[in-house]
C-alpha cells in the first residue's frame, strides 16, 4: 500500500527532475510519470514572472499525468539564471534552447509523441521555436498567449505565426488584457497550422482561480487530447 501511495504522489507532485547532457541548456524541473512507458508526453513551462512550481503548471501537469501524458514542467534558463524578475533582454534564444534541451530530454523518458506548451512567455516561446523548426513537437498548448502588451494591441507578437505549421490549441481568459477573443481570432488566421482557441470564461491572463481550479485543468486537458487525437 505504501509503494501504491508513492507511486500516486510521485504521479500527482512530480519528482525532481535534471538533465545536465547539454552543458549549454540545463534542464530543471520535475516529471510527473504516466503508468505507461510509451505514453506521449508534454513539456510544460512558465510565463515571464513565474517558475515551474506556480499553481496553474501544477494542476496542469497533475491533470494531465491523471489523463495518461507524461509531463515534464521546467524552468525556463532565464529563470535558472535568477529566482525573481522577468526575462532578461537577449534571452529568447537561450530559453528556446532550453525547450529543445528539456524535450530531448524527455524523449528518453517516453516513447510517445512529444508535445510542448507553455502559459504566456513560455507558449510564445515554443511556439517561435516550433515556427523554427516544425518537428521540435507533435502539437503545441499555448495557455494565455501574449498577443500584445497589456492594452497595447498595436504591438503584436505574430511575426512567426505565417510560419508555424505545428497544431496549436490556444487556451484564453475571457478578461486577457494580453489579447481579446476578437484579436486573437484575427491572430489565428494568420496561421496555417490546424488551430482552435478555448476561451475560458471570467478569468484573465491568470487562468486559474479558485473558483475554477478544481474543474479547469481536466478541462484543459480533455480539449487537448481530444485536438491531437488522430483521425
Amino acid at each position: 500500500m505504501r509503494i501504491a501511495d508513492s507511486r500516486l504522489e510521485q504521479r500527482m507532485n512530480g519528482i525532481e527532475f535534471k538533465d545536465d547532457s547539454l552543458a549549454s541548456a540545463p534542464v530543471r524541473g520535475f516529471l510527473h510519470r504516466a503508468n505507461s512507458s510509451d505514453a506521449d508526453g508534454l513539456v510544460l513551462t512558465h510565463g515571464a514572472g513565474a517558475n515551474c512550481r506556480s499553481a496553474l503548471l501544477t494542476s496542469m501537469a497533475e491533470a494531465f499525468c491523471e489523463a495518461g501524458v507524461t509531463v515534464l514542467r521546467c524552468d525556463l534558463p532565464f529563470r535558472q539564471a535568477r529566482p525573481f524578475g522577468p526575462p532578461m533582454r537577449g534571452s529568447a534564444e537561450k530559453d528556446q534552447a532550453g525547450l529543445r534541451a528539456a524535450i530531448e530530454a524527455l524523449r528518453q523518458e517516453t516513447a510517445g509523441r512529444i508535445f510542448l506548451g507553455g502559459h504566456s512567455y513560455g507558449g510564445r516561446q515554443a511556439s517561435m521555436l516550433a515556427a523554427q523548426d516544425p518537428e521540435v513537437a507533435a502539437a503545441l498548448l499555448l495557455l494565455s498567449y501574449p498577443l500584445h502588451p497589456p492594452d497595447k494591441p498595436q504591438k503584436m507578437r505574430t511575426e512567426h505565426f505565417p510560419s508555424l505549421r505545428t497544431p496549436a490549441l490556444f487556451i484564453s481568459g475571457e478578461r486577457d488584457r494580453f489579447g481579446t477573443r476578437e484579436e486573437l481570432q484575427i491572430a489565428l488566421s494568420l496561421i496555417p497550422a490546424h488551430k482552435e482557441l478555448m476561451v475560458v470564461s471570467s478569468v484573465g491572463h491568470e487562468l486559474i482561480s479558485k473558483r475554477n481550479e478544481q474543474e479547469l485543468p481536466l478541462k484543459v486537458a480533455t480539449a487537448f487530447l481530444d485536438f491531437v487525437k488522430p483521425h
